[in-house]
């Protein structure tokens, strides 16, 4: 956890540093297999909530070009389309951030 706190000060906009695959995946792991062995699967999914929409606009992105030859966002993931759309990187930030804090705040309600 303190780790990721260290990373997050070099994270602020503008992101001085990356987090890779290597880290994501590591850390996404780490909190599945907890969720899991505590039962808590659904709060993950909820606290978690614009990574959620994140993977499915990309899931609906790929399916929707494989069925109908059609896509559904300017680009995928979702933030990109809004980038597309003439967002500014602060102002999608600024909106993910309070969408995450209210996810958050209705998953720890809901326990």
């Amino acid at each position: 956890a303190f780790t990721s706190l260290g990373f997050l000060i070099y994270n602020f906009y503008p992101a001085q540093i990356f987090l890779g695959d290597v880290g994501s995946l590591a850390l996404g792991g780490a909190l599945a297999s907890v969720a899991i062995f505590t039962k808590t699967e659904l709060f993950l999914l909820i606290i978690g909530g614009v990574f959620v929409i994140e993977t499915l606009s990309v899931i609906l992105q790929v399916v929707s070009v494989k069925l109908n030859g059609k896509i559904v966002f300017k680009m995928s993931p979702i933030h990109h389309h809004f980038e597309l759309c003439g967002w500014k990187e602060p102002k999608i930030i600024i909106r993910f951030w309070i969408a995450g804090i209210i996810l958050a705040i209705i998953g720890i309600a809901s326990i």
